[in-house]
């Protein structure tokens, strides 16, 4: 998709838009520690984090903007937050 400076993207856009290029930081879930508080997935503005097992979770890196709440709110500390390699 295509935006010009000062441009506003249509509703409904969000799934076309992936805005994982963005990243300057990936959380790195080690899984651990976790006590499956849920609180990443819950805090993650993008919806990004999905639980796909107790204790275990996966970040959908397409649309994850780094943005490191998930750690950040995680009550284990077992999010990392890594600098992208692109």
């Amino acid at each position: 998709m295509r935006l010009d400076l000062g441009a506003i993207a249509k509703a409904g856009t969000s799934k076309a838009n992936q805005t994982g290029g963005w990243r300057n930081f990936k959380p790195i879930f080690h899984q651990k520690k976790c006590n499956s508080c849920d609180l990443c997935r819950i805090y993650c503005p993008e919806g990004c984090v999905t639980m796909i097992e107790k204790k275990k979770y996966t970040v959908d890196y397409a649309y994850c903007k780094g943005c490191g709440i998930c750690a950040e709110e995680c009550s284990s500390s077992d999010i990392e937050m890594v600098v992208e390699e692109k």
